[in-house]
């Protein structure tokens, strides 16, 4: 028996076990009952689809590729050692999940501030601060610490214990909801970072909130402290209060976080959905990359830049109680606007020449700042106006996600208005005022979702549009995309349009049939490739698209 002919008999043997295996799955087959089969004596093979004899192949066929052979083990070990390009699902819903947490620290700062709660707590204990006093005797102490506070001794000389004791659970609440969400957040960050569940670019974000997390905190510390150091009161020529500068960075810092938050993990989960159903968002593609939108996109990222100036001067304003002044609308006093004397008054000036009278009453003197505030907020009011009537006349070239929100803006916009002419006309009472931050956060993210859903396609979305655009249909929805395997599938499958299931090689080649019907629930496909030999035939672990083509040129599986 010549040798040429024992290697032909020994791979046709085999070539058979492969096609009796497959046979055996069907649809319907779940990723344990296939990795069973796999592992049985039908398969030959470990628990990758490969062949056992990888050196015996080699000679029998050298013209087959060696990277086209592998085993389960190595694979395993290459994927670890790569990022993948989209992110794992649950990091998206991490995100978002996060994300209401800080929108409710947002508003339990809020209110801590209104309560005039925040200066309550004199220490930074990052840890051990964790616990509150649990006795008489540790809530006599912490009592104590608080009498010694400029707060205490100017202005809140005459509160009792019970008094004190619900300033200070109002500030540990907010300090404990604040170490939460760092815990919440962070560890499982950095969980899938270290476990490469993310992309390199989500990774990059995530590793940004978190640092922008522990930084919140030291601007929180470094805001109260503000408000408890005698010298820096003095240089302020302030009452005991906050300075506004650093209340504003702090409230600052919560949007960004919580924005940054909102972005990324929409950002993951459009990707899931753009994989779940291309064909949809194709559509959406084709809009967004319309020259017609450019204005539009522009106009949008302009008011979000708006909105969030708005609620920064907001700030501004409560740290100075400038709301508590010319609590008439839309007057400020007689006149719309007050003299200018008043704007611009001299005593706000430090240096004598007077260089910073303007900026220092821009953000210094209640009344420019109250000013400014209703100058930004009827500002932003009529841009979500003129951006809403504007959207009617584009509509048809609008995707519809960023259409609704658009819509949602409008409504918010009408409510945070309402909210804020009734907080200033009623004295800024705590519910409405509580209400009105909230509304400006509530804005924000509506605009923010408008924003987003205008953005260009990332690169993976995009690679998805031109594979849909060569005649391949896709069915089903990929997991996850891995750098080494090029593609890991979920009930996935391509078909060629132009060509029907018969006549391709079904028949003939039954194991074909079989591959087109496999679908593998969270695990790496690997498929049959037909090479120009009559059963020249080699099971691939996932390696290219290209490589899924039989040479009649049908698609197999893949993208």
């Amino acid at each position: 028996m010549s040798l040429l002919f024992k290697r032909s008999l020994f791979f046709v043997k085999n070539i058979s076990i492969a096609n009796t295996g497959f046979k055996n799955v069907s649809i319907s087959t779940p990723t344990k009952s296939i990795n069973k089969l796999i592992n049985t004596n039908k398969f030959i093979g470990q628990s990758s689809i490969s062949f056992t004899h990888n050196n015996y192949i080699q000679k029998a066929f050298p013209t087959i590729n060696k990277r086209f052979i592998h085993t389960s083990t190595n694979t395993s070990s290459s994927n670890r050692s790569k990022w993948p390009i989209n992110s794992h699902k649950n990091v998206g819903y991490l995100c978002l999940g996060s994300s209401i947490l800080v929108f409710g620290i947002v508003i339990l700062g809020g209110l801590t501030r209104l309560t005039e709660s925040g200066l309550s707590i004199t220490e930074w204990k990052p840890v051990t601060g964790s616990i509150p006093p649990l006795n008489d005797q540790e809530w006599e102490i912490e009592f104590e610490k608080y009498k010694n506070t400029p707060e205490f001794k100017l202005l809140n000389s005459h509160i009792t214990l019970d008094e004190f004791k619900f300033i200070f659970k109002m500030e540990w609440s907010h300090r404990l909801l604040g170490r939460i969400i760092g815990l919440t957040f962070v560890l499982p960050s950095l969980y899938y970072i270290s476990r490469r569940k993310v992309s390199i670019p989500t990774s990059f974000k995530l590793l940004g909130i978190c640092l922008l997390i522990g930084l919140q905190g030291g601007i929180g510390w470094w805001m109260v402290y503000s408000g408890i150091d005698s010298k820096q009161l003095e240089e302020r020529r302030s009452k005991p209060t906050v300075s506004q500068y650093r209340l504003t960075a702090h409230l600052g810092a919560a949007f960004l976080v919580y924005c940054c938050m909102i972005s990324t993990g929409i950002s993951i989960l459009k990707e899931h959905s753009i994989i779940k159903n291309p064909q949809i968002w194709l559509k959406n593609f084709q809009l967004i990359k319309s020259p017609s939108l450019k204005k539009f996109r522009l106009l949008t990222t302009g008011l979000l830049g708006l909105v969030f100036i708005t609620a920064m001067s907001g700030g501004l304003v409560a740290g100075l109680d400038a709301g508590l002044i010319y609590n008439t609308f839309p007057h400020m006093g007689d006149d719309i606007v007050p003299s200018i004397n008043e704007l611009m008054s001299p005593l706000f000036a430090r240096c004598q020449d007077q260089s910073d009278l303007i900026w220092r009453n821009m953000l210094e003197n209640p009344t420019m700042v109250q000013l400014n505030h209703r100058i930004l907020a009827i500002s932003t009011f009529f841009s979500v106006l003129g951006l809403h009537l504007y959207s009617h006349n584009i509509k048809t070239i609008i995707p519809k996600q960023a259409y609704k929100w658009l819509n949602i803006s409008m409504g918010l916009v009408l409510v945070q208005v309402t909210l804020g002419i009734s907080t200033l006309i009623y004295l800024v009472p705590i519910e409405l005022a509580a209400a009105h931050q909230s509304g400006a956060l509530a804005l924000l993210t509506s605009v923010l979702m408008v924003f987003n859903n205008l953005k260009k396609p990332s690169r993976m979305d995009q690679e998805i549009t031109v594979e849909l655009k060569n005649d391949i249909e896709i069915k089903g929805t990929l997991k996850s995309v891995d750098q080494y395997l090029n593609l890991k599938l979920d009930n996935i499958s391509t078909v060629n349009n132009n060509n029907n299931e018969s006549g391709n090689g079904s028949d003939k080649y039954p194991h074909l049939k079989a591959v087109r019907n496999l679908f593998v629930r969270g695990s790496t496909i690997r498929y049959i490739h037909l090479s120009s030999g009559l059963v020249d035939t080699n099971l691939l672990q996932d390696a290219s698209r290209r490589e899924s083509l039989a040479v009649s040129g049908d698609k197999i599986l893949g993208r």
